[in-house]
């Protein structure tokens, strides 16, 4: 067999390598995809496990709602130091004023009886009483100079210490800000983990539509009524009653499809927390509306079927006008 020509070797080796270089993509493609399907096949988080994180979210939250407000405390006190600076500089720059004016008084009055240090010697005083009153003016000379150095000094550490905590005024302010941007950015993380926790509600079409349901078990609701009120039970901190099912009245109540969430104990207004509680679950089943099946919401006589909040008329009493409830119907 002949031997092979450089050129054919050379021929060879690049057609080997182009082989190679183009096997190289198509194995990355491959670990690329297989990578892929590994994550998607890795299995979704479980409510306990979602509820695990939510408390440790909620410790973290409460943890940044305390620094923030040591922090606020921490501000407060530097202002009011700054404050206590400022009239001691005033004060300083006061008892500066009054003193440089009285040793000028003292010159004037030293001058005016013979001072012997600044006057001529046929000038010196020559009586014993003369003499008292010059080494009076004197000694009250010495002391006025030194309160004026000591003023001076006061002045210029009262506007040092001004300055510092303006300083430190400013670097607090910047920190108490960054504090709250994180705490409401976990806020909002925990809000985001609370809307994937909320399941949807049974006989939903594939249309939106809600297929209509029977009420079952001892509590005479439908199941997705009572999906409702399982979810606002688990999200929410009830401090009263929930009363749903009701013979004998109007509306979804008789029919298994409704339940009123008390804030108060029954024909008196709330307390501000709870009414601030009311907001937040009546704003909080609308937003799952179409998740859970809600038909509408009653609160502080407004009613809400998705589209907005809008007045009802005067029913007469507090409960009537749903002030001391929130009210949720069902589909």
């Amino acid at each position: 067999m002949a031997a092979s020509s450089p050129a054919i070797l050379a021929i060879g080796l690049i057609t080997a390598t182009a082989a190679a270089l183009s096997a190289a993509p198509a194995t990355a493609v491959a670990r690329s995809t297989a990578r892929t399907t590994a994550a998607s096949a890795a299995p979704k988080p479980t409510e306990a496990e979602l509820r695990a994180q939510l408390k440790q979210l909620n410790n973290k939250v409460d943890k940044l709602i305390e620094q923030y407000n040591l922090k606020r405390v921490e501000l407060a006190k530097a202002q009011e130091s700054a404050k206590t600076a400022a009239a001691k500089l005033a004060a300083a720059e006061q008892t500066l004023a009054g003193a440089e004016q009285r040793v000028a008084d003292i010159a004037r009055l030293r001058y005016q009886n013979g001072d012997p240090s600044s006057l001529p010697g046929f000038m010196l005083p020559t009586d014993a009483g003369s003499a008292a009153l010059l080494e009076q003016l004197t000694a009250e000379q010495q002391a006025l100079v030194a309160i004026v150095a000591k003023a001076r000094d006061d002045k210029q550490k009262a506007s040092e210490e001004a300055a510092a905590l303006t300083v430190k005024i400013k670097a607090d302010a910047a920190n108490v800000d960054e504090q709250r941007d994180e705490a409401e950015k976990v806020i909002d993380d925990i809000k985001d983990k609370l809307e994937d926790l909320v399941p949807y509600g049974t006989g939903r079409n594939a249309n939106g539509t809600w297929a209509p349901e029977l009420p079952t078990g001892s509590d005479n609701i439908t199941s997705r009524t009572r999906l409702m009120k399982a979810q606002v039970e688990k999200n929410f901190s009830l401090p009263f009653t929930v009363g749903c099912f009701r013979s004998g009245s109007s509306g979804e109540h008789p029919l298994g499809r409704a339940c009123d969430f008390m804030m108060s104990s029954g024909g008196s207004m709330p307390s501000a927390a709870n009414l601030a509680l009311g907001d937040r679950i009546a704003d909080w089943a609308i937003k799952n509306q179409d998740k859970l099946g809600v038909k509408y919401v009653i609160w502080k006589q407004r009613i809400n079927q998705g589209s907005g909040w809008r007045a009802m008329s005067d029913r007469g009493s507090i409960t009537e006008n749903h002030f001391d409830h929130v009210h949720i119907s069902m589909n």
